[in-house]
């Protein structure tokens, strides 16, 4: 990448329009803006870029990248008028852990499998300072994605079950113990067996090269699809959710059911 390079001329077109609105002359709302503030906003832009990327859809992902590397200068400015850091400070920062990270392609370390070089960059990590190999995983992250990554540190360093059956033996006696709780009334261990439930689901999702975030975000579109086709037939005979038996509802929803496994009726 030469110095005046289309890439350098965007990025350094970008640095400057941030500090402009953040400058005097700028926008009220830009200088108002902190790093707390803004937190909202970075995440909502991370999670459609993942659906940008989900949906497979292209133009779209252009845009939220983009829209993702804005809070990324922004963020970085606003460090930089507090003399914290710099984005060069940042970008220095990453270019240095990737290539201490990657001794296999930057050094004379030899690696024979992917599981090694997963394994070897947990490794890196405990000797950059971390005491455990669990720390660094975000308290934001959602609970599906935490719980599999969570899985798949421990998985890296051979802590993991040998084959999918052992894992579905976990699932079902997890249910076990989620209804031997519900027996119980207890609801703390209702609470903690449900959970436990769900981890050992994702863990499965693992062994199936399943994404459950993204699983599970395709069955709520799913629901709200077919929900909607019951408040739309509804709404054609003028009449109301309210007014109308879950028998009649599910005979609408069995309709929806259906004509979505046989989509030529």
């Amino acid at each position: 990448m030469t110095e005046n390079s289309p890439l350098n001329d965007q990025l350094n077109r970008l640095i400057s329009i941030v500090k402009t609105l953040r400058g005097p002359s700028g926008c009220e709302w830009d200088r108002a803006q902190t790093s707390e503030s803004l937190s909202p906003y970075f995440l909502e832009e991370a999670f459609e870029t993942i659906e940008a990327i989900h949906e497979g859809n292209q133009n779209t992902l252009k845009e939220e990248l983009g829209d993702l590397l804005l809070h990324i200068v922004f963020q970085a400015d606003i460090a930089e008028e507090k003399e914290l850091f710099t984005l060069t400070d940042s970008l220095k920062n990453i270019c240095d852990k990737l290539e201490r990270r990657h001794p296999h392609v930057f050094g004379d370390v030899i690696i024979e499998s992917i599981r090694d070089i997963k394994q070897n960059w947990e490794e890196i990590k405990l000797k950059e300072g971390r005491k455990s190999l669990m720390e660094g995983l975000p308290k934001t992250l959602p609970a599906l994605l935490l719980a599999r990554r969570i899985q798949e540190r421990a998985s890296q360093v051979g802590f993991d079950w040998d084959q999918i059956d052992s894992v579905w033996e976990k699932v079902h006696e997890e249910l076990d113990e989620l209804k031997q709780a519900l027996k119980k009334s207890d609801k703390a261990a209702i609470n903690m067996e449900f959970g436990d439930l769900l981890f050992s689901l994702v863990n499965l999702s693992r062994f199936l090269s399943i994404n459950p975030e993204k699983a599970l975000n395709a069955s709520s579109r799913k629901f709200v699809k077919r929900f909607q086709y019951i408040e739309n037939e509804l709404n054609g005979k003028k009449q109301h959710l309210k007014d109308t038996s879950l028998e009649e509802m599910d005979k609408l929803w069995n309709e929806i059911r259906s004509a979505g496994k046989n989509p030529k009726k």
